[in-house]
């Protein structure tokens, strides 16, 4: 079978191997779609926190159950959606009901080999039926997910105001559900490429900091702000943007530490929410989402590629994603 390797920073190889042998009662499967996200870009360029070269990515992944699975959860040829957080099953977070966040989480194409390949396997705790999804729309679950579940742990009410930081895919994902809650959802990013993008396919309202006056306006008037930037400094600096009484929850994780001015923190008695990962549950509610026709999946859809062309597409990708909001990679017609 082939799959694409990243052997090192900024070098992906399409090679052939033989088929894996499949774990004693994990499901095998043909992959249908690859969708790339964020971590996926920081693994290529070489800026991943904590992983080991090579690399096979890959956890934004519909597949189809193979001809020769003969186990009990699922059918042949039936469509699901990988879960790709593996959890220990055993820590006080898993026994507590919380998996995602796993005290000894390993997640597929991260720290442990992902999907970027014809065939696949994983454990059937770790899939989902995409009964009613197409492909590309089973792909993009995870992503959405993620954004779902910032939002989920976040007592959001309708009416209130939201304020995004940062319009990649998961700030893209919290924008589009704080609005199914009933949100008025401003999104904030440094890309007018990619505000014009979001604001011409889903009708967001997209500020750039250079727009003194309307972030100033911002400033202490945000009931719920959401931080997608992966960046310390803007993280740092979304504290402003708490209205008193709001709540600041955080999407994206780095290495850096945060620093908030205590007596703006206490006198706002602002809530902070870490959000990691997503649940079962959270994928349940974005198929929901989806079949209800509440996602447009044809908008996030911009870019596609197939494994023959990825390593030269992604190269490209990962230069310059202004203009990219989800791109696939198409395994399995």
């Amino acid at each position: 079978m082939k799959k694409l390797v990243c052997k090192h920073p900024k070098t992906l190889a399409l090679i052939d191997v033989e088929t894996s042998a499949v774990p004693e009662g994990w499901v095998q499967l043909n992959i249908a779609r690859v969708g790339l996200c964020g971590t996926d870009y920081h693994i290529f360029l070489g800026n991943q926190p904590f992983l080991e070269y090579p690399r096979v990515m890959g956890h934004e992944v519909s597949a189809w159950v193979s001809e020769e699975y003969n186990g009990k959860d699922y059918q042949p040829g039936d469509l699901l959606i990988l879960i790709p957080y593996f959890a220990c099953d055993d820590c006080h977070s898993c026994n507590n009901g919380k998996p995602n966040c796993c005290e000894n989480i390993q997640v597929f194409g991260v720290h442990r080999d992902g999907a970027m390949s014809e065939k696949f396997s994983a454990p059937p705790q770790n899939l989902i039926s995409a009964q009613g999804l197409t492909p590309d729309q089973a792909s993009m679950v995870e992503f959405l997910a993620i954004g779902f579940h910032g939002v989920a742990r976040t007592p959001v009410a309708s009416g209130a105001n939201a304020l995004i930081v940062g319009a990649g895919p998961i700030g893209l994902a919290a924008a589009l559900f704080a609005r199914l809650r009933g949100c008025n959802v401003t999104m904030l990013d440094v890309s007018a490429k990619k505000a014009a993008l979001l604001e011409s396919r889903f009708g967001l309202h997209v500020v750039h900091p250079s727009n003194q006056q309307t972030v100033h306006a911002l400033i202490d008037r945000c009931d719920h702000v959401f931080d997608a930037t992966g960046n310390i400094d803007a993280m740092n600096s979304g504290l402003k943007f708490v209205s008193h009484g709001g709540t600041y929850t955080l999407l994206s994780i780095v290495q850096q530490e945060l620093r908030f001015p205590d007596p703006e923190f206490h006198k706002k008695e602002v809530t902070l929410f870490a959000s990691r990962n997503a649940n079962r549950s959270d994928f349940e509610s974005v198929i929901k989402a989806i079949k209800d026709g509440e996602i447009d999946t044809d908008a996030i859809a911009t870019h596609r590629t197939n494994l023959e062309n990825a390593a030269v597409d992604i190269n490209g990708w990962a230069g310059s994603r202004d203009d990219v909001i989800k791109a696939i990679i198409e395994v399995t017609a």
